[in-house]
């Protein structure tokens, strides 16, 4: 080969190699920014075969607690899309996404008419001698309680006005300074003011399919061409949730009326979808470390009620469970709401859903 040649051959291998990190981005779909494991797995089902989520909240992090990383504020600054639950949960993002303007598509799934909302619960003491007031709102959380006005529905599922700056018209809580990271302790008469919302709602598995609906859309008209693939993918996830809907109602049947308290009130939505029997919460706000006046109260509670079991949550210390179940009959447990320590990706959602109806039926169950 002579030397002309060879130079043309190797300015060829270099254009080519040049050329493929331009075409491998551009099959790697939109620039797109989930909040918390639940959102990211969702995320991940609709976009799977077109591109993938970054995860903002990972490694077993509280949302409550968690602080943006540089890289991640560029993430977000360079996104085309964002999917995370609310300020509520998320306050973290609140700012960051204020000062994308109109540069991304925003959806907060809380402002969404299709999500349906439960009111938090006081007190974290819900029941004393069998006796519920919300036991008529069990078995689906969509039904009564705690729900959103839902006059203002669009029949044609209408999603654009939760985008962009949908998080700016979301009724805001005026400082919640007061229930963060300070030491104080939680007696049980402080937290959650009346009115204010749940908003662990990717727990309820009709939720959850809104959610996949609105993400299908949004990808869709920030990606127009691969419509097609996130409605495909967005159907065959909903089929899945279906699925596991069945299984896991089949498989908490048998334990749904035994008590039993959480760490704190984050499934309020996985309990009334399949008529559990939790008495209350050790906390009111998990930044908040029980004093001794609450947890007097609380072995009250699981004497009265007898606990069959406690829970407790791996992203805090599990110490307040043991001193609970301790000179009880009370059995101990975990139960993780977010499904931090789980693999990213689109079987998340689903192994946490898992993991909480497995752990709840083996610990409510004696015989186990």
């Amino acid at each position: 080969m002579t030397r002309s040649l060879k130079s043309t051959v190797a300015t060829m291998a270099i254009a080519a190699g040049l050329a493929l990190p331009i075409a491998s981005q551009a099959e790697a779909g939109p620039r797109v920014v989930a909040s918390i494991p639940a959102v990211h797995s969702l995320v991940a089902g609709v976009m799977e075969g077109i591109g993938i989520p970054s995860l903002l909240v990972s490694g077993g992090a509280s949302p409550h607690t968690f602080s943006l990383k540089p890289s991640q504020a560029r993430e977000l600054q360079n996104a085309d899309a964002v999917f995370w639950i609310g300020d509520d949960l998320e306050s973290f993002l609140e700012k960051p996404l204020k000062a994308l303007g109109s540069k991304a598509a925003v959806v907060e799934f809380s402002t969404n008419d299709h999500i349906e909302l439960i009111d938090t619960r006081e007190g974290g003491i819900w029941k004393k001698d069998g006796h519920d007031d919300h036991d008529d709102h069990k078995g689906h959380a969509h039904d009564d309680h705690g729900k959103k006005e839902m006059a203002a529905k669009k029949d044609d599922h209408d999603h654009d006005d939760h985008k962009g700056h949908a998080h700016d018209d979301h009724a805001k809580k005026d400082d919640h300074d007061e229930h963060k990271g300070h030491g104080h302790h939680d007696d049980g008469h402080e937290g959650h003011a009346h009115g204010e919302q749940d908003l662990h709602i990717w727990l309820d598995t009709h939720n959850a399919k809104e959610m996949v609906e609105v993400i299908a859309e949004t990808l869709a008209k920030v990606d127009p061409a691969n419509a097609g693939k996130y409605e495909a993918n967005a159907e065959k996830v909903a089929g899945r949730i279906d699925k596991l809907d069945h299984e896991i109602e089949e498989a908490l049947a048998k334990v749904k009326d035994r008590p039993y308290l959480v760490f704190h009130d984050a499934y309020q939505y996985f309990e009334n979808r399949y008529g559990l029997n939790a008495v209350g919460s050790i906390t009111v706000s998990p930044e908040r470390k029980p004093g001794a006046k609450r947890v007097a109260e609380l072995r009250h509670v699981i004497e009265d009620n007898k606990a069959v079991c406690i829970f407790a949550e791996p992203q805090f210390p599990p110490n307040i469970v043991q001193t609970l179940v301790e000179g009880t009959a009370a059995r101990s447990g975990v139960l993780d709401p977010v499904g931090g320590s789980l693999p990213p990706g689109p079987d998340a959602w689903f192994a946490l859903m898992n993991n909480l109806a497995k752990s709840l039926q083996i610990c409510l169950n004696p015989s186990s």
